[in-house]
Order: structure tokens, then C-alpha cells, then sequence
């Protein structure tokens, strides 16, 4: 797959709002984000990991700065067609009853089913295409709650899939799974950016993992600084112990 421009920050500051004033966590991110690629955002607790991926997401608006997204300001694209291009799977676990697998994935379709949601034969191909893509055509007619927090994780990410769009943003994706499915999430998350041209960048406190997998690491630290480079630039820094890149 050719590698091509997805994302690009220019002079992005990020941060949320508290009751009073602004929180600015981190200044200055001048980076882009390539198609093909898996990018892994890494850093301690509370250097602003979840801001950084809810800004790129849209979920908060920079506090200053542009995120320019296929060629045009993030800030310029409505909610209904920003669905068609950012899929999103988030930390928390699902807690859904009575639904099997296959309508799970198959709401990935709801930015294209209209307003009665209801999928179209080609809306039910791209679910069993994005099924197939991660592995589990097996548990299609599975009840969700019967999944394993390892199934449960890979039929998310072929809910987004399912949504047919470009980039796909993941926080901490591997938060509730053993070391095993850790490792089997994080190959699969490789092989749907190398092997479909997807752009996927997700935050993650698996470091061994993110070094082994990721085409691009991205280091957050306090106080508010962010470095990026390959993973094989990585090194500790013997005086303070903290991950720095090679330059």
C-alpha cells in the first residue's frame, strides 16, 4: 500500500476545559500521520494521552492550532460526515445484553443505513467482509456477553471496520486482555494498516508491545512534551531514566 499523508498538526495545542479557565496540556505539535501505518501514543499517566486522541477525534476542540484531515480543517467537517472517515474504539468495556455479534458489527453501518438503521444486503456484505477481516467470522451468531474481553475487543474493532472509514483511533485498546490477546490485538492492528492502507493510531501502556508492533511511536511526558521518531530510536536515557529518541 502507498504511504500517504492522513492527518497533519500544525503549532496544535491541546487541553480541556475545567470550571474556571482552559487546562492546556501540551504546545507546540508541529506532526503528521501517514496511511499504512500503525502509530502508537505512549506516555505516563496523565501526560495527556486521552486529550491528544479525544482532540484528534473531535471529541475536544485544540486550543489553538489546525488539524488539517484529508487535505481539509478537521473543524470543517460536520458530525455525520466525519463518521465516514473516523471510526473510534474507546477504553471502556461494552455492556450490551441480548445482541448477538453480527447486529453488534453491523452498527459500524449507521452512518450509511439512514434513519431506521436498517442495513442493506451490500450494508450486510461489509459486515461479514470486516468480520472476515479480523477473524471472527466464527462468532457472528454469538450473544455478546458470552464473548471473552479478547473477542469482545476484536469484534469492536470490526464494528469499525464495518464503518468504512479511513482512519481508525483507538484508547488503550489492549487495557482489559491478557498478555496473549494483547499481542494478537496489536499484530492485527499492524496487519489492517499495512495490509488495507488504513491509518490507525491508538494510546497505549503496553511499551514492549508498541516497540515491537508500531511503524511510529509517539512519546508523551510531563510536562507537556511530545517526541516522535521509530521505535528502534528509542532509548532510555541512563541519567533520569525517562525514553528519549536518538537524534
Amino acid at each position: 500500500m502507498k504511504r500517504e499523508e492522513t492527518i497533519r498538526l500544525t503549532g496544535l495545542a491541546i487541553g480541556y476545559t475545567t470550571r474556571h479557565s482552559v487546562k492546556t496540556v501540551c504546545t507546540g505539535i508541529t506532526e503528521t500521520i501517514f496511511s499504512g501505518e500503525l502509530t502508537c501514543l505512549i506516555g505516563e499517566n496523565g501526560a495527556g494521552k486521552s486529550t491528544l486522541l479525544r482532540t484528534l477525534s473531535g471529541f475536544l476542540p485544540p486550543v489553538s492550532g489546525e488539524i488539517i484531515l484529508l487535505g481539509k480543517p478537521l473543524r470543517s467537517y460536520g458530525e455525520r460526515e466525519l463518521s465516514t472517515i473516523i471510526g473510534v474504539v474507546l477504553t471502556e468495556k461494552t455492556n450490551l445484553q441480548n445482541m448477538t455479534v453480527e447486529e453488534l458489527v453491523g452498527m459500524g453501518r449507521s452512518p450509511y443505513t439512514g434513519f431506521w438503521g436498517r442495513l442493506s444486503g451490500e450494508d450486510r456484505r461489509k459486515v461479514g467482509e470486516s468480520l472476515e477481516m479480523v477473524g471472527i467470522t466464527g462468532l457472528r451468531g454469538r450473544m455478546v456477553q458470552t464473548l471473552s474481553d479478547g473477542e469482545r475487543q476484536k469484534v469492536m474493532i470490526a464494528k469499525a471496520l464495518a464503518q468504512e472509514t479511513p482512519v481508525i483511533f483507538l484508547d488503550e485498546p489492549t487495557a482489559f486482555l491478557d498478555y496473549p490477546s494483547k499481542v494478537e490485538i496489536l499484530r492485527l492492528l499492524g496487519r489492517l494498516s499495512r495490509d488495507f492502507g488504513k491509518t490507525i493510531f491508538l494510546s497505549t501502556h503496553d511499551l514492549e508491545l508498541a516497540l515491537r508492533v508500531a511503524d511510529r511511536v509517539w512519546l508523551m511526558s510531563k510536562p507537556g512534551r511530545l517526541q516522535t521518531g521509530s521505535p528502534e530510536n528509542l532509548v532510555i536515557d541512563p541519567e533520569t531514566g525517562r525514553f528519549n529518541f536518538e537524534r
